[in-house]
């Protein structure tokens, strides 16, 4: 479990099984790759997997403000993938998955996006639930803008989290969230305002490998307008809802996640 240089950064990569195909597995923010170890294990007669730490995350180093966040996170992901693999993103992780799905076809070999936080694809088709959620979401935006780290934190978590309030975190938990904030506010162009056109037309139709999407039932409404759009527009994907489950269905229910993973990558 070296560090290693991806994208020009240094990056810890965590390595998951021993099967004949070669995965890359993209964390959501605020997260890490070991907890990709459960669904991870239940893959790893299928898959050899690389998992990165994202930037300011798990043991890679901070993020260091050179250029744009989606295209350095974007960078390290593609170098991860090398020749070619298999790709499963949760959530952030899923955003840049979709992006090296669009710039790499040749070399994604099946695609798995898992709650995709990709906000600008909710308007293609549902205006209204987009606009709930960005009214939904205005205080939280405010605390970001005006670098209150730790109300963004306790608002990030209560709609994104684990399902624990915010107050049952520890100290260093609570810290450690607080202190991923400023990666969350940089994250804000290319998921509402689409900053590097990936809804541009012929693009998502562009994605020709085997393509999931897999949301939790109880998740969100805008998850299900995005994957509405992504499930739309890019050739035969298949979008699943996993009952009762959230928005961290790949830690909460791995097992019907591998499922869904190994049936995508069976054929």
């Amino acid at each position: 479990m070296p560090h290693d240089v991806k994208g020009g950064f240094p990056v810890f990569i965590r390595s998951f099984g021993h099967g004949p195909e070669p995965a890359v597995l993209l964390h959501c923010a605020l997260a890490h790759s070991k907890i990709w170890t459960p669904l991870a294990t239940l893959l790893s007669d299928r898959l050899s997997m690389t998992a990165p730490d994202m930037p300011s995350h798990g043991r890679s180093a901070p993020w260091d403000h050179r250029g744009d966040l989606h295209d350095q996170v974007t960078t390290v992901a593609r170098d991860c993938l090398g020749d070619g693999g298999h790709v499963i993103g949760h959530s952030f992780g899923a955003t840049v998955a979709l992006r090296v799905a669009i710039e790499e076809p040749d070399k994604v070999r099946s695609l798995t996006l898992i709650e995709p936080v990709f906000f600008a694809a909710a308007r293609d088709s549902d205006e209204a639930v987009f606009q709930d959620y960005l009214d939904s979401a205005q205080a939280f935006g405010a605390a970001l803008e005006q670098e209150d780290w730790a109300t963004a934190a306790a608002d990030f978590f209560r709609v994104w989290g684990d399902g624990r309030p915010w107050e049952a975190l520890s100290e260093k938990e609570q810290m450690q969230s607080s202190a991923q904030m400023p990666f969350i506010l940089e994250t804000q162009p290319c998921l509402i305002d689409d900053a590097h056109g990936l809804l541009e037309p012929g693009r998502l139709e562009g994605i020709t490998c085997p393509t999931r999407l897999i949301r939790g039932a109880n998740s969100v409404p805008v998850i299900a307008a995005i994957h509405k759009t992504l499930s739309q527009r890019i050739p035969g994907a298949v979008d699943v809802a996993v009952a009762d489950a959230g928005h961290m269905v790949p830690i909460t229910h791995p097992d019907r996640v591998a499922r869904l993973i190994g049936d995508l990558i069976g054929g």
